[in-house]
């Protein structure tokens, strides 16, 4: 099940600030219950049912962030991009790591 945030990111087609609206999770019992408890945007607020209809979109969303998360943590370092810059040997292995990060983590 899609996060409230990440429906919410949906909804608007970007990413938002907490100070544009902040999203509260009172967590009962242990139970998790996100809601929106302040909403600045200059869009209109959306209803329970517009956020759920886009649950789909949501997990697609929560699932091509991880495959970025993934990437970045195993892609070289920026000194490493740099010295592969004036390093033709360099240069091609960097490459190599990229696209078999890409080849594991496909979008």
């Amino acid at each position: 099940m899609a996060h409230l945030v990440s429906k919410i990111r949906v909804y608007l087609g970007r990413k938002f600030e907490r100070e544009e609206i902040h999203v509260q999770d009172d967590n009962i019992g242990g139970v998790s219950n996100p809601y929106i408890k302040e909403w600045k945007s200059s869009e209109a607020q959306p209803t329970e049912a517009q956020l759920n209809a886009l649950e789909s979109q949501a997990n697609d969303l929560e699932t091509l962030d991880q495959v970025y998360t993934n990437r970045q943590a195993e892609y070289p370092s920026v000194r490493d991009l740099v010295v592969a810059l004036y390093d033709t040997d360099d240069k091609a292995a960097i490459e190599a790591k990229r696209a078999e990060i890409k080849l594991k983590y496909p979008k």
